[in-house]
């Protein structure tokens, strides 16, 4: 049994993402929080999987727990669940080490597979966060030269990158190529191993620097 910590202080939101999660099989959600404090006291007593994570929160916000998190309990997995999508905040995050980025609007259907795809080992990031930072990729204006790396990609992965630097979902992915969810999410796994990035960030500069993108 996978086990979740919900941290809002806006209960009616904490208390709907709890009964999404509680459709879910193998996961239990053992406590919501209102402010990073709690968030670390409980990880002080018991071992927890994941952590979905606001960032406006009283006493300690999302960015200050985070931080915390990551340094001390490495093992344990953060999702940040909020509505703020700026740029500069998005890339702070996953420079800290975070393991998704959700915007409370995503659809439940992604939502649910999100958290499954981190549960397993994934990372994932909805589709106005890839957006977001690939038009940053894209203001910079890169004059780096085509990666070597490039050569050891197929055709397939290629065009699954330029799906992902598009801004689609691996359901998005999924239908458009007529493959599962989940074979989408293996190609980008395989994908970020032969480019040697490590998150979707790097991702989308190897897209933009490679011209795989519109």
């Amino acid at each position: 049994m996978q086990k979740i910590i919900i941290a809002d202080d806006h209960k009616i939101i904490a208390d709907g993402i709890k009964s999404m999660l509680a459709e879910v099989p193998d996961i239990e959600v053992i406590a919501t929080v209102y402010n990073g404090i709690q968030v670390l006291e409980i990880l002080g007593k018991i071992s927890v999987d994941l952590i979905l994570l606001d960032i406006d929160m009283p006493e300690m916000n999302g960015i200050d727990c985070a931080r915390e998190v990551l340094k001390n309990y490495p093992d344990t997995k953060i999702t940040i669940l909020t509505m703020h999508y700026e740029r500069a905040l998005i890339k702070n995050f996953i420079e800290m080490g975070v393991h998704g980025y959700l915007l409370k609007t995503v659809p439940k259907e992604e939502f649910i597979h999100a958290i499954n795809v981190i549960l397993h080992g994934g990372e994932y990031f909805n589709a106005d966060i890839t957006r977001a930072l690939l038009h940053e990729e894209k203001l910079k204006q890169s004059t780096f030269g085509l990666h070597p790396s490039l050569s050891l990609l197929s055709a397939r992965e290629i065009e699954i990158i330029k799906l992902i630097a598009s801004g689609m979902t691996n359901s998005q992915i999924g239908e458009k190529l007529f493959i599962s969810p989940r074979t989408a999410d293996v190609h980008r796994t395989n994908i970020m191993k032969k480019i040697d990035v490590h998150n979707v960030a790097g991702l989308i500069r190897f897209a933009f620097q490679n011209k795989l993108t519109e």
